[in-house]
């Protein structure tokens, strides 16, 4: 009987769960946090560079953060890539440093951050799907060769499909749980 990796499938949306954990940590609603520049990438080099690898993210003060752009010719990329994150945030350029204020949660920043987590949340489940699809890809095409029945195609196809339900809930249930934190006041 030919390989069927279930575990593997799992594996590879519990990766797209966890990314979208990540990527909603940086949507802190009260205090500023590094976490909040995590997402974010910078046209550095010649390529996508994370934050953290262009620069020391700090965080002075509750409602500020700091970043000291380790290369000066930067300083611009960074800020750029700053002003046009979906966070809303108005960086401050000195020198090599760009200080970051994190604003009060007006109802309409709160409604923003909320809109933001949804977005998250669709490319999560676009991930989920798209492993999906791998899996039923792989399912038909060994039905196809031979390797395994209809029968068992079907029984792994419906086993795939549980296996992204799951996942999809999870990730609802996240953001929804992330919807109500953002728009508490």
């Amino acid at each position: 009987m030919a390989d069927i990796d279930l575990d593997d499938i799992a594996r590879r949306m519990d990766g797209a769960l966890e990314a979208f954990g990540r990527e909603l940590a940086g949507l802190r609603t009260g205090r500023a946090t590094t976490a909040l520049l995590e997402p974010i990438t910078v046209d550095a080099y010649g390529a996508q560079m994370p934050m953290n690898q262009v620069g020391t993210i700090s965080v002075p003060e509750s409602r500020l953060l700091s970043i000291q752009v380790w290369d000066k010719g930067l300083v611009k990329a960074v800020e750029r890539a700053i002003l046009e994150s979906s966070l809303g945030l108005n960086p401050q350029t000195e020198g090599s440093t760009i200080r970051i204020p994190v604003p009060d949660l007006s109802e309409e920043r709160r409604a923003e951050l909320a809109k933001v987590a949804s977005r998250y949340a669709e490319q999560a489940r676009v991930a989920v799907r798209n492993v999906r699809r791998d899996g039923m890809d792989r399912l038909k095409k060994l039905e196809k060769d031979g390797d395994i029945s209809q029968d068992d195609q079907h029984l792994y196809g419906e086993e795939v499909q549980t296996l992204t339900d799951d996942h999809i809930k999870k990730i609802d249930h996240t953001l929804q749980v992330k919807e109500q934190e953002i728009m508490q006041v």
